[in-house]
């Protein structure tokens, strides 16, 4: 079937997409799924003519695992200005947790100290409307099928056999990703151990039995596995069941989801109609490297795991939101090619902590002796207290990200906190000073204090008040500087003060040789 070519808006003049020119389009992302779409928008904000290739032909998404947003991803989104949309439409809720022990984060220093209980489909919708907006255009009923690398860019074959040409291209298609196999990266790990199905479904019998287990979840542990029911808004019910074998592959069907719950609770409670079913598994693997030349991965074509902890959408949200400032740069000609070494340099431990702590929680969730029982009690005991509620909580919810910018002050490398500012005598919340997704550099001494005018292109220089302390989630208080160098992602660049020691260096490394 031939690919619908849309109209798109680049640099401030509409092009028809099927015209051919020396660049159809400074990146070309494969995958619509969340961590496409959110990388699209940030490209997007920075003027980078971007387009997406999507192989489903509309926004309808069949099967679904993740089911909502951490705290760190609100904050994100609440960066751009769009957080507002998903929270009308999702559940505030103490989201995190640990090997089923919630974590509660309400005493966190963030404005969003909780979770967002909200189905992937209503996401990407949202999302979807926001890029829509960006005019990103996007080639729907279309996947890369192939793409070959040059000195001056990449030639994209997509599936009916049209071409892009781009500077970059970017693999968010998932943990199959054709990017990642056709680039030649490794995607070591571990093989699957166990297997869970988990459907949206309607049924005959009300399982309302299994469903008083527990407030939210008809949660049963057993020599299989752990398995669950919960109603859901529409008054479906959303099931998640661990298979008795490994041998079923491919795509479930609703034999699969009876068989599964016959051999849980004996029986399948007349299931019928399901609006989805997939199959997931606990093998975890990463990609060697994040990049090889102009391909780039994110989201699950870089790292896939276990869905318990609700952390893979959220890691490839952040994952987008890391790399879209530093490719805009590139594109554009203001930053170095190696600006974008530092995605990997970044981003790849954080994928991989977020493996290991998924591995922790499956090796906890087994049925075992009585040693593992033990183990498992003792590690929901500890949770409760609340040093490492705290510190386990930041970390689930994505909280305490901390990027290896070398040795400083404690803000450095971290989350700049969303602190309440005065500014030309207004009242103003900082994460309002990062919605055009560029650096700010807050001087909080003398008046015009320090001079950036080489990097104005790319950094808005603001002088500001704030009173009260500045805290960290699983640091505490740290000491308020002097000035402080806020990334596009919300990190912090460089911490100093009127002697602006280092900050040439830190605007050079990030933002790009000085402008003449």
């Amino acid at each position: 079937m031939p690919v619908l070519l849309p109209t798109s808006r680049t640099r401030g003049h509409t092009k028809r997409a099927g015209a051919r020119h020396a660049k159809d389009h400074a990146v070309v992302i494969a995958g619509g799924g969340p961590t496409g779409l959110m990388l699209a928008a940030e490209l997007a904000l920075a003027n980078v003519d971007v387009a997406v290739v999507e192989r489903r032909a509309n926004r309808d998404l069949v099967g679904t695992r993740a089911g909502g947003l951490h705290a760190r991803s609100i904050e994100i989104l609440d960066q751009r200005g769009v957080a507002d949309r998903f929270l009308r439409e999702g559940q505030i809720t103490q989201l995190a947790g640990f090997a089923w022990t919630r974590l509660d984060i309400s005493d966190l220093p963030t404005r969003h100290a909780y979770g967002l209980t909200l189905r992937q489909s209503h996401i990407e919708r949202i999302l979807a409307d926001w890029v829509e907006e960006l005019a990103v255009p996007i080639y729907r009923n279309a996947e890369v099928a192939g793409f070959a690398q040059d000195e001056t860019g990449i030639t994209v074959t997509l599936s009916g056999g049209e071409t892009l040409r781009a500077d970059y291209l970017v693999g968010c298609d998932g943990g199959r990703s054709l990017v990642r196999k056709t680039a030649g990266i490794d995607f070591a790990g571990s093989d699957p151990t166990l297997s869970n199905l988990m459907a949206e479904v309607e049924m005959r019998q009300d399982p309302a039995g299994e469903l008083a287990c527990a407030p939210a979840w008809g949660l049963r542990h057993d020599a299989l596995g752990f398995h669950g029911l919960s109603k859901t808004e529409s008054g479906r019910v959303l099931v998640v069941v661990t298979e008795a074998t490994l041998e079923r592959t491919g795509e479930p069907g609703l034999r699969d989801l009876s068989d599964a719950l016959v051999a849980v609770y004996g029986t399948d409670f007349g299931l019928h109609s399901p609006s989805w079913i997939s199959r997931f598994t606990d093998a975890a693997r990463q990609a060697h490297s994040y990049r090889k030349g102009r391909v780039l991965l994110a989201g699950d074509a870089a790292h896939i795991h276990h869905s318990v902890g609700g952390q893979g959408l959220n890691t490839g949200v952040q994952d987008a939101v890391n790399l879209g400032w530093k490719l805009a740069q590139v594109v554009k000609g203001t930053s170095p090619d190696s600006l974008l070494d530092t995605y990997h340099t970044e981003r790849h431990p954080i994928a991989a902590r977020v493996l290991r702590n998924t591995m922790a929680q499956i090796a906890l969730l087994r049925r075992g002796d009585d040693g593992l029982k033990a183990a498992r009690e003792i590690v929901s005991e500890l949770l409760t207290m609340d040093e490492p509620r705290k510190r386990f909580g930041a970390m689930m919810s994505g909280l305490d990200v901390h990027y290896d910018l070398g040795k400083g002050h404690a803000l450095l490398g971290r989350r700049m906190p969303d602190l309440d500012l005065t500014i030309d005598g207004r009242p103003l919340r900082l994460f309002t000073l990062l919605r055009g997704a560029r650096g700010v550099l807050l001087d909080f001494g003398k008046a015009g204090g320090l001079d950036i005018a080489p990097w104005a292109d790319c950094v808005d220089r603001i002088d500001a008040d704030c009173d009260g302390p500045w805290q960290l989630p699983a640091i505490g208080q740290v000491a308020a500087p002097g000035a402080v160098l806020v990334r596009p992602d919300g990190h912090v660049a460089w911490v100093g003060d009127q002697s602006q020691h280092g900050l040439a260096d830190a605007l050079t490394r990030w933002f790009g040789p000085p402008a003449a």
